[in-house]
């Protein structure tokens, strides 16, 4: 029997990490370092991160928590004012990131949550969380993001462990053999799980080199549904707007419905990432072109 890549381990250990995520939600240390309710807040990342930085955007300013917004640490606007920032970054090594917190450094509240405290992002934020436990030697993310995005959505009263049991779910069911033969994967959101659709292509690409795209599910009837026809695979993280499933199965593309909590249905899709590349003969412990941090050279 072949050994299991380290993406394969973690990728199963999900469920366990987020019931231990959830329960250092009410963790004091966690609550000083989180935004209050009423601040306003931009949340940051790069590659994964940024996409759970958007779900985290979207899930607190529904929840009334106060605005917030959600940038690649590259792109964020530096003329613009918050009372705090929230960095996400699994290595603690990102170039983008720590020059952001440098950046802002004495002038907004900084809060990093990592997986290595030890790295330079222990003094580059004002305020750091901890989440060795969902540390991964993998390059392809899986653990470390969805634990802290459930950390995060345990704070703000969003999170059951209805999720963990869906997320049991998603690695007990087997895989249709008809999402395996499609050859183009479009993977849709609403609201929070948007940043989870734009996660599931980023992992389909990273893993398995598949053609893939992300969208609002309102918004793929705007053009991309062109391109949906047999062969082809659209699925829904959430609840479809209605209508779609039916205009989808016309085009004859495979129409996934997400019956799962969306967090749940990403890790379906991280399981098909993963098969995928084992029938391309695709080791996602290697991922062509990539490196676990992308660390840039001083200018």
């Amino acid at each position: 029997m072949a050994q299991a890549t380290h993406v394969e381990t973690e990728l199963a250990d999900q469920p366990a990490c987020w019931r231990r995520a959830a329960a250092l939600a009410d963790d004091r240390k966690v609550i000083d370092a989180l935004p209050a309710p009423g601040e306003r807040v931009a949340v940051v990342g790069c590659g994964t991160s940024y996409f759970m930085a958007r779900a985290y955007a979207a899930l607190r300013e529904g929840a009334g928590q106060g605005e917030t917004d959600a940038f690649a640490a590259s792109e964020f606007p530096s003329g613009r004012r918050y009372d705090r920032i929230v960095a996400l970054t699994r290595s603690g090594t990102t170039t983008e990131v720590l020059a952001l917190l440098a950046d802002v450094r004495g002038t907004t509240r900084t809060t990093a949550i990592t997986a290595d405290p030890a790295t330079p992002i222990r003094d580059a934020a004002d305020d750091l969380i901890v989440l060795d436990f969902a540390d991964e030697r993998s390059v392809v993310q899986t653990r470390f993001a969805t634990t802290a995005l459930t950390l995060l959505r345990a704070r703000l009263g969003l999170h059951s462990d209805a999720v963990a049991v869906d997320g049991e779910t998603a690695l007990a069911q087997p895989l249709p053999d008809s999402l395996l033969e499609c050859t183009q994967f479009t993977f849709l959101g609403r609201g929070w799980s948007v940043g989870l659709a734009e996660e599931g292509a980023l992992k389909m690409r990273e893993a398995s080199l598949s053609w893939t795209e992300a969208y609002p599910a309102m918004e793929y009837r705007h053009g991309p549904i062109s391109i949906t026809t047999e062969g082809t695979a659209t699925w829904m993280l959430g609840d479809a707007p209605d209508g779609l499933a039916e205009q989808v199965t016309a085009t004859g593309g495979l129409w996934v419905a997400g019956g799962l909590d969306p967090l749940a249905e990403l890790v379906r899709v991280q399981r098909l990432a993963l098969a995928l590349a084992g029938r391309r003969g695709l080791d996602p412990d290697s991922p062509r072109h990539l490196t676990r941090s992308v660390i840039l050279p001083a200018s």
